[in-house]
């Protein structure tokens, strides 16, 4: 790493690489982003087309042009403009945090990412409250790196890339199921077998476009590995799941279309079940009137994006969840089903 070169704008940092025998040919965006390592091959290309790399002094603006060996390479980084969404003092539960990444316990009701609805109050505008001057920047802006989501009244464990680098690791480490995940689902009915698999294509639904549905044109594969927890009676049962594959609203959906629809399921528990007449009250009631989906995120392992180290997080159910568990009557049957 370098000052800035007289043709290069100014840079929280720049780096410059000789490229070697071996890179010859190689792409210009490839061949920088693989030799400085904490840049996406399209952030590098991005930073060409700004105008921020030069090739031996002169400006670089061709991102597929072919690497000249001998050539010294520089890019600059430019310094991270302030992200658009607003810093919020928004309490957060962390788990841990270093220099590349946070991992915390999301509580229910807490929207992870600003859109449309749902401007502020978010997990982003937490995060940048919490982070501040010690996120590096992602994308040339200073924000956390969502890498993946819980649908806003789903409850537990979640990782955030604090830097590129953290961010395209983790997103890979998400993308290939590389990691270790669980959920605790609290559901009306018992599915049998007592642990299994549920597998079926998840694509939108095809009369309400705000639903996810199992569909057999234009869906993508989804696979649910389950096990019962602890059931009452046949009333309902406490499922511990794991995720083949990461689709939207994959636990809800599935189990839904096998007729075990979570508790307090705004979307996808659509009448009063049949199995809610099987628990007596004041449980059956609790139940029917939770107002959100009973699906907490309970555990996430998963190896640091930069260092290897394997890292292994869990939260039991926030208070809501809890409460709502101990409703439930003393006597019921332990799951043992592996």
């Amino acid at each position: 790493m370098s000052a800035p070169t007289d043709h290069l704008p100014s840079a929280a940092e720049t780096f410059t690489v000789t490229a070697g025998p071996d890179s010859a040919g190689t792409r210009a965006d490839r061949f920088l982003a693989e030799a400085i390592g904490s840049l996406s091959r399209s952030r590098v290309k991005a930073l060409i087309i700004a105008g921020a790399v030069t090739r031996d002094g002169q400006p670089l603006r061709d991102a597929s042009e072919g690497v000249r060996a001998g050539s010294t390479y520089a890019l600059a980084v430019p310094a991270a403009v302030e992200a658009a969404p607003l810093p919020q003092d928004i309490p957060l539960t962390i788990l841990f945090e270093d220099r590349d990444l946070i991992v915390l316990d999301k509580p229910a009701g807490l929207v992870v990412h600003p859109a449309p609805g749902n401007q502020d109050g978010t997990l982003v505008n937490a995060l940048l409250a919490h982070a501040g001057d010690d996120l590096p920047g992602i994308g040339g802006e200073k924000r956390p790196g969502i890498v993946h989501r819980l649908d806003k009244d789903t409850s537990g464990v979640m990782v955030v890339a604090k830097t590129e680098r953290a961010l395209r690791t983790l997103s890979e480490t998400f993308a290939n199921r590389d990691l270790d995940r669980e959920y605790l689902a609290l559901v009306w009915g018992v599915p049998q077998p007592p642990a299994g698999e549920i597998e079926g294509d998840i694509g939108r639904h095809p009369m309400d476009r705000k639903r996810m549905a199992v569909v057999t044109r234009n869906g993508k594969h989804a696979l649910t590995r389950y096990r019962t927890e602890r059931a009452w009676g046949a009333a309902c049962a406490l499922l511990r799941c794991r995720l083949a594959t990461g689709r939207t609203h994959q636990i809800r959906v599935h189990l839904a279309e096998r007729g075990h629809p979570l508790v307090g399921d705004p979307v996808y528990l659509r009448r009063t079940p049949a199995a809610a007449k099987l628990l007596a009250e004041p449980a059956r009631s609790a139940l029917l009137a939770f107002p959100r989906q009973a699906l907490h995120a309970a555990s996430l392992g998963f190896r640091h994006p930069v260092t290897g180290e394997a890292l292994q997080f869990s939260v039991p159910p926030p208070p809501d969840l809890a409460e709502l568990l101990e409703q439930l009557p003393a006597s019921s049957t332990a799951g043992n089903a592996r």
